[in-house]
């Protein structure tokens, strides 16, 4: 996760001249253009080869590359619309969230973690997209670490190693820094996924390279050989733009006659035979008309980690108890929904510069800005979201017996929560009342930075579970964080080394200071001690947008697992999950790479089912 510095009035787009606007609009729709918006499905087949439920990270992919069998018909069900223009733009990342493109979920409430957010309740933004939370995230392009991989493969995923995925990884990738993609080894030129770095950049995120130089890292490219350092980020961005998985994966391709794109279509259940276990058809609902189109072949589940298991819960795919109390006949009990995993995120910790490089509203968001941005692609609008760097480290918690697998990360931002005057990001984090005019308000529109720690392999499991068996509810999302207390142990750890990067020549040069009013809630403890930061870190802690391990993947002698690793559902026949829910283990990173490179293998192991029979 990353904080936009964007404000939520968009007023100022009315100012630009028309003719661009009508161009930006207009360009989006031209049938000529590869980049052109996908066609709303509106009449269907009686019957599809393939059903792919969610188009976004990794069910874009799947579709796209599914489709490319002439002789296949595939169904691809989402449950949003088309992607508004603003998303195009990386700055209006934090404008997106809690918008109708988000399905604006929350956790459950949090005993340790989150207690700064109204109710004790993190929000958990997930895209309601066409191209899913690729079309709201803040774009970073992150695979993860090559042993987390291996550590799949040991567990009994055969097929699933660092030297198994890298080549999907590879395939999709299109990286447009010509020193990166000359590294052929680790990076792809050509594939529909555009990656590079953001055009444009504040002196701070140079500062928070040498600083990581000046305390013994490198400057690494942390999706090639080495993870542990400090570098710049790279972004699913193209041209200045958002590269969503929808225009990567699917406007390129959707004149194929053999590809139906069904929007605002809401998937109520996966029909299955209980006899024989066969699955037979999806239903769901478009626009207040139910319908029931049948399977030739598989469906695909790619509805992310949370809406992955909401899903095959409500067909019967589930624990027996749970799905007894809603009276769900039990078709195959399976955990689904337990091992949840997210990356724990401590939001709060702000530093102050005596430097005017920090990314305020009144410097971001004005005309010359978004005229810039408008014409050239280019300025403060071009970022992904203020979000600029990334280090990654090993706290003394670490395993010891690899030395770049590293436990703990950084998220550099030009700015902070208090970096817009509170419509966007107080209400995105969801601070209440009281913590935002205590701590946030007197800093308002000042010149701030952070460094935001977050845990790359937490220790704590929650849960995904129904609220009821209408489709229609929210599921109830638990993450529990830091049930499991070496997670807060470690946390410490990541602030701490924050703090230290705050003390570099670097960093003292711009005459950074920590802000150092005390957080409510924190009173009854000494400043600056390790209770006290404990007692920060509960309060501030949020999610780092990366839930993942809800229908965990794993062999036959893995009572944990949902599927196995060809990710076909225990038990049921003609059903996969692809998606990040399938995780073992959360990865040591950003999710959306990964969720893209488990769609293009899931792609390949369905074409290699069904192409040799």
């Amino acid at each position: 996760m990353a904080i936009s510095q964007l404000s939520g009035n968009l007023s100022l787009w009315a100012s630009l001249p028309s003719f661009l606007l009508s161009y930006l609009f207009y360009s989006m729709f031209d049938k000529s253009n590869p980049e052109g918006t996908v066609t709303d499905t509106r009449v269907f087949l009686n019957e599809y080869d393939f059903i792919v439920i969610g188009a976004g990270s990794a069910g874009a992919v799947v579709a796209s590359r599914l489709s490319e069998i002439p002789d296949w018909k595939v169904l691809l069900l989402e449950a949003g619309g088309q992607e508004p223009l603003a998303a195009d733009v990386p700055g209006t990342a934090a404008v997106l969230q809690r918008s109708k493109v988000d399905w604006n979920y929350r956790s459950e409430p949090q005993s340790d973690a989150c207690l700064a957010f109204k109710d004790n309740r993190c929000n958990w933004p997930r895209g309601k997209v066409i191209g899913g939370t690729s079309v709201l995230n803040y774009m970073m392009y992150i695979r993860g670490n090559k042993r987390d991989y291996d550590e799949w493969a040991k567990l009994g995923n055969d097929g699933w190693s660092y030297d198994d995925v890298l080549p999907y990884f590879i395939k999709s990738e299109d990286n447009r820094n010509p020193y990166l993609a000359a590294n052929s080894k680790y990076h792809g030129s050509g594939g529909y996924l555009t990656v590079q770095e953001p055009p444009y950049k504040t002196p701070l995120v140079t500062a928070f390279v040498e600083g990581g130089v000046e305390m013994g890292f490198q400057n690494v490219d942390f999706n090639a050989a080495q993870q542990i350092g400090f570098g710049l980020v790279q972004g699913t961005i193209r041209r200045g733009t958002r590269c969503s998985t929808a225009k990567a994966f699917l406007r390129p391709v959707r004149s194929r006659n053999n590809l139906h794109i069904s929007l605002h279509s809401h998937v109520h259940k996966i029909v299955i035979d209980p006899s024989t276990k066969q699955t037979t058809a999806v239903r769901f609902e478009k626009r207040g008309k139910i319908y029931e189109i049948k399977i030739k072949k598989e469906i695909i589940v790619s509805a992310g980690a949370i809406n992955s298991p909401q899903l095959l819960m409500l067909s019967g795919i589930g624990p027996a108890d749970h799905l007894n109390s809603f009276g769900i006949p039990v078709l195959a009990d399976l955990p689904v929904g337990d091992n949840l995993q997210d990356h724990p995120e401590t939001v709060g910790l702000i530093y102050r510069i005596n430097k005017p490089f920090a990314l305020l509203e009144t410097r971001f968001y004005n005309l010359a800005t978004l005229l810039n941005y408008t014409i050239n692609g280019a300025g403060p609008m071009s970022m992904l979201g203020g979000c600029e760097g990334a280090a990654w480290f090993k706290t003394k918690y670490a395993s010891t017996d690899d030395d770049d697998w590293p436990d703990a990360g950084l998220t550099f931002l030009a700015g902070s929560a208090a970096s817009d005057s509170g419509p966007v990001l107080r209400e995105n984090f969801g601070f209440r009342d009281d913590v935002w005019n205590e701590y946030f308000a007197p800093i308002v529109n000042t010149d701030t930075l952070q460094f935001s720690p977050w845990l790359l392999r937490p220790l704590s499991r929650g849960t995904i579970r129904l609220a009821s068996s209408d489709p229609y509810a929210a599921p109830l999302m638990d993450p529990k964080y830091y049930n499991d207390p070496k997670d807060l142990d470690t946390m410490l750890e990541a602030l701490k080394f924050s703090l230290a990067l705050s003390k570099t020549e670097a960093f003292q040069k711009l005459g950074i200071k920590v802000y150092d009013k005390i957080f409510p809630g924190c009173e009854s403890f000494v400043p600056w001690t390790n209770d006290y930061w404990r007692c920060f870190i509960r309060y501030t802690t949020s999610s780092a947008y990366h839930p993942a391990a809800s229908c965990k993947m794993g062999p036959s002698t893995d009572v944990t697992a949902v599927v196995d690793p060809q990710l076909k559902v225990y038990g049921i026949k003609g059903l996969r999950v692809a998606d990040c829910s399938i995780m073992p283990n959360v990865i040591s990173g950003n999710t959306n790479a990964p969720a893209i490179m488990i769609g293009e293998k899931a792609s390949d192991l369905i074409k290699e089912s069904w192409l040799r029979i």
